[in-house]
C-alpha cells in the first residue's frame, strides 16, 4: 500500500537529532549534512505522495513541520560562512563533502542558489587548493580531515563525480560556461569505462578501477547525467 506510516517519518526526523546515517559513511560521531538532506527529501516525498494519491495523512501538519525544520537545520548548521559552502556535518561544516552535490538533483535547493554554487565551486577546486576535484574526477571527501569509520586511502568516487557533473549541467541553465564544463567533465569520465562500457565504484589517481565492479549506482547516475546533459545541450544548442 502506498502509504507513509507516521512512525517511519518520525524515525527519519529523529535521526537528524541523533547521529544521522549517511550514504557510504560509517562514522556515527556527527550529524551528517547529506543524511539530513536525504531525510528531509524523504519526508517531502511522503507529503507529495499523500497529496497526489489522495492518501490519508492525519499528521500532515506534523510532517510539514518536520520537513521545514530539517531544511532550516541544514541551511544554518551545515553552512560554513568562512568558506561560503555547505560542509559535511553540523559539527564540522568546514569539511567538504561532494555528496552534497545531490541537493539540486532532489530539489532540496535550486542549482542557481548562491550557497549551493559556493559549495559547487569549492568542490571543483583541486585538492591542493582545498577542493575535491582532480583530473575531472571528484573525491567524496578528504580522508585526512574526515573520520569515516573506514580508514585508509580512497580513490575518486564515481557517483559523486557524476552528481557533480549533473549539478554543473543544471547550473548551466543560468550560466552557459558551467554547462560547457559539465560536458567536458562527462566526456572525460567516459574514457575511464572499460571495453564493455562498464564502470566501477571508484577510480584511482592513476586511472585504475577501484572498489565494487560493476557498480550499479554509478550507471544509474551516469544515465541521469547523460539525459540532463543531452536535454540542456539541445535547449542551448551546444
Amino acid at each position: 500500500m502506498l502509504y507513509f506510516r507516521l512512525t517511519e517519518v518520525k524515525l527519519l526526523y529523529r535521526s537528524c537529532y541523533g547521529k544521522s546515517q549517511a550514504f557510504e559513511y560509517y562514522s556515527h560521531s556527527s550529524i551528517n549534512s547529506c543524511g539530513g538532506c536525504e531525510n528531509r527529501v524523504a519526508i517531502d516525498r511522503g507529503l507529495r505522495l499523500a497529496d497526489k494519491r489522495s492518501l490519508p495523512c492525519p499528521k500532515r501538519l506534523e510532517w510539514l513541520s518536520a520537513r521545514d525544520d530539517l531544511y532550516e537545520q541544514i541551511m544554518h548548521k551545515a553552512w560554513y560562512p568562512e568558506g561560503e559552502y555547505f560542509g559535511q556535518s553540523y559539527e564540522e561544516p568546514e569539511v567538504l563533502d561532494s555528496s552534497l552535490m545531490i541537493m539540486p538533483l532532489v530539489f532540496f535547493s535550486t542549482p542557481a542558489d548562491p550557497r549551493f554554487l559556493g559549495t559547487l565551486k569549492a568542490i571543483l577546486r583541486s585538492p591542493e587548493r582545498g577542493g575535491l576535484t582532480s583530473n575531472g574526477l571528484v573525491y567524496r571527501y578528504d580522508v585526512t580531515k574526515s573520520d569515516d569509520g573506514v580508514g585508509g586511502e580512497e580513490g575518486t568516487f564515481c557517483l559523486c563525480t557524476l552528481w557533480t557533473i549533473e549539478a554543473l549541467a543544471r547550473a548551466g541553465e543560468y550560466d552557459k560556461g558551467m554547462l560547457v564544463k559539465a560536458v567536458g567533465m562527462f566526456e572525460d569520465f567516459l574514457q575511464y569505462m572499460n571495453h564493455l562500457g562498464l564502470c566501477t565504484e571508484e577510480i584511482s589517481e592513476a586511472g585504475e578501477a577501484l572498489g565494487n565492479a560493476v557498480q550499479g549506482f554509478t550507471h544509474v547516475t551516469l544515465i541521469s547525467a547523460a539525459y540532463n546533459l543531452s536535454r540542456l545541450q539541445s535547449k542551448f544548442k551546444i
